[in-house]
């Protein structure tokens, strides 16, 4: 037993990742990676928003979900080739991801003409693999969760010599996603504070490493799904740890152990962390789609959620940045999150009432809601299991 113990560590070690050494980045490597990406990456816009005048702070959105593949996840993965040796190149990569890191590795690969290699759990949306097969990624399905895909990914980075590039805690991935701050002290150079979506880090300690070094003055804050809330266990403990994840509608930030060169860069440079649960998340994704006509996943909406929820008061009157990460939402899903955020604010409405079965008895009951200007968008009626008057009928409206 001990010795398998022994050879699965051996197997998990990545020389860029490691907990015993892990490694700050600086101002310098996030320019270095806006001057070595700019020609491959989208410099998306950030636009105020219409929402601003409703919550009392003028809100940016920057739009990085307008990447070619849906996610800011491109910057760093084209960073992180572009600084590969000619051997690794030529080698090539391997990684594991549910989705927006795979996507991003595998179209920036394609571009550089690197062989690339994704594994993805049996979870990931079949979207998502026929996504990264089409940008001509060798994709290899295995494993039940992230955790058995990242096991398989790295033995076979072993066996077959190929460069596995983490997708949140790699130095030269978190430089990379650093550009979006450059991006945004450029278009909004006034900023007050900047809403930051968490999951395993290398996004916040990216931008925060740009935007501190230049103005030190501007919050920083991170956002969290509380039903993974790892950063913010991370800084309770002081040091990485994992948590259990729970489903939740900001999939893309369920990282059960936040990146321990992440941790390392984050810890002195944010100024507060905030975690929001799903029904915010659900009506920001409404919100978006309403007022902005954005199609946002959950992930990318958690900033948004976070002022809707009331969580961040002291910015009143500031000029506020959210940054919009993804946009790779599920159809399926898209539609339940519409749905819950409309019952989230009572607009959408369920209840049942005991009516007579006569003749006109549904219809009276069709006519008075009607009559107070609403809709029906279901109907069912209940005879056989309604207690008391045989002539009563059940109605869930």
């Amino acid at each position: 037993m001990e010795t398998y113990r022994n050879t699965q560590t051996t197997i998990e070690f990545d020389p860029m990742c490691d907990k015993e050494n892990p490694q700050k980045i600086y101002f310098e490597d996030v320019s270095a990676a806006a001057f070595r990406i700019q020609s491959g990456i989208v410099k998306t816009p950030c636009v105020k928003s219409h929402m601003s005048s409703i919550y009392g702070m003028d809100i940016y959105l920057k739009n990085d979900f307008l990447q070619h593949t849906g996610s800011f996840k491109e910057r760093g993965a084209r960073n992180a080739l572009l600084l590969l040796s000619k051997e690794a190149k030529e080698r090539g990569v391997i990684s594991a991801s549910l989705g927006n890191h795979s996507q991003g590795l595998s179209y920036h690969a394609n571009l550089l003409k690197i062989p690339v290699t994704v594994v993805m759990p049996n979870v990931a949306p079949i979207m998502k693999i026929q996504k990264c097969r089409s940008y001509g990624a060798n994709v290899i399905v295995h494993g039940d969760d992230m955790k058995e895909a990242k096991y398989h990914a790295m033995m076979l980075a072993k066996e077959k010599e190929l460069s596995y590039i983490n997708g949140y805690d790699h130095p030269h991935i978190m430089a990379g996603q650093g550009t979006i701050g450059l991006e945004i002290m450029e278009q909004v150079p006034d900023i007050d504070a900047l809403l930051v979506p968490v999951g395993g880090g290398g996004l916040l300690a990216g931008v925060a490493t740009a935007i501190k070094h230049l103005k030190p003055h501007v919050l920083i804050y991170g956002v969290e799904t509380e039903k993974c809330p790892s950063m913010k266990v991370a800084m309770k403990s002081g040091e990485p740890e994992s948590v259990v994840i729970r489903s939740t509608l900001a999939d893309g930030l369920a990282v059960p152990t936040v990146g321990y060169n992440a941790y390392l860069t984050v810890k002195s440079l944010i100024d507060k962390l905030v975690t929001v649960n799903e029904d915010w998340i659900a009506r920001a994704i409404l919100r978006l789609v309403e007022q902005e006509k954005y199609v946002v996943e959950g992930g990318g909406a958690v900033g948004v959620a976070a002022i809707m929820a009331g969580l961040v008061p002291e910015l009143a009157n500031k000029k506020v940045v959210c940054i919009l990460s993804g946009g790779n939402i599920d159809t399926t899903i898209l539609g339940r999150c519409l749905e819950r955020g409309l019952a989230a604010e009572c607009r959408l409405v369920k209840f049942k009432v005991t009516v007579s079965d006569r003749p006109g008895g549904i219809a009276e009951l069709c006519k008075l809601i009607a009559s107070i200007g609403v809709s029906i968008k279901d109907i069912m009626q209940e005879r056989a299991w309604v207690y008391g008057d045989i002539f009563s009928v059940r109605v869930t409206i």
